[in-house]
């Protein structure tokens, strides 16, 4: 199983992500968005994915592209794994919806390539094409916050005690809204993010490295708390001594930056 992504792509996030959860093991290929004009448009990555986008999934013979085509190509192939659908039929069509909204209301208005075509044949300055980014998260959260509240009983995660294809789908979202700096503090979900601490997304090729990294986070996490940093909206950086070592090729959500 091979996965051709860029690691600042929030599709691609969520497919690491939800292969992450279910343990799956699988070879990845970065396809850089901007290096060279953008890989993605090679004559190489073309063939594999005419939409010249990330992700693709290749898998033996098949060719899967789109992040929750993938994600639920996985699930429906690894059932008996962590499931990334909540139990009952209503709440995996809710599941579903809240993550349709990230994946096709969302995301595409703020997509690179949008962001590209805005800035190339409109010559907007970066003022605003932050003001857009930042008017469809404040749109498309407020649409989610109101979603979430309506549910009838509130759960550590979207819709479950466990993380479900929603969840998967919110964090990078949060995590591009944080890029952008976004304001989130009239919404709960930057609260709610934090609760995905543990739940490391993994770049080394080994998914076994996986349960090492929750031990490097709790080692930083005790180290930040040991020096009074508070917990609340904190970026780990990972320095880079460590990572030299072959488990700590990897960025930790939520809102993990490079500060080294």
């Amino acid at each position: 199983m091979i996965l051709y992504h860029y690691f600042r792509s929030s599709a691609s996030y969520r497919v690491r992500i939800a292969l992450a959860i279910k343990g799956i093991s699988y070879e990845k290929r970065e396809i850089h968005l901007l290096n060279n004009g953008g890989e993605q448009f090679s004559p190489e990555y073309s063939t594999i994915n005419p939409q010249q986008l990330v992700p693709t999934l290749v898998d033996g013979d098949a060719i899967i592209t789109q992040s929750l085509a993938i994600i639920g190509y996985v699930e429906e192939k690894y059932p008996q794994l962590p499931t990334l659908l909540p139990g009952d039929f209503a709440t995996r069509a809710m599941a579903r919806s809240l993550a349709l909204t990230i994946a096709c209301d969302i995301h595409p208005l703020n997509n690179l390539r949008v962001l590209n075509f805005l800035k190339n044949e409109f010559d907007i300055s970066d003022e605003q094409k932050n003001t857009w980014y930042q008017h469809w998260i404040a749109t498309g959260f407020q649409a989610i916050e109101s979603y979430l509240q309506q549910r009838k009983n509130p759960t550590p995660f979207c819709f479950g005690e466990t993380p479900s294809i929603s969840d998967v789908c919110l964090i990078p979202q949060v995590y591009n809204a944080k890029r952008y700096a976004c304001d989130l503090t009239p919404f709960p979900i930057q609260g709610r993010s934090r609760r995905y601490n543990f739940i490391p997304l993994v770049l080394e090729e080994d998914v076994a490295a996986t349960a090492l990294s929750r031990w490097v986070f709790v080692f930083f996490r005790y180290l930040l708390n040991k020096r009074g940093v508070p917990r609340t909206g904190v970026a780990i950086a990972i320095p880079n001594k460590v990572r030299k070592a072959s488990f700590a090729n990897l960025r930790l959500f939520p809102m993990v930056e490079e500060l080294t």
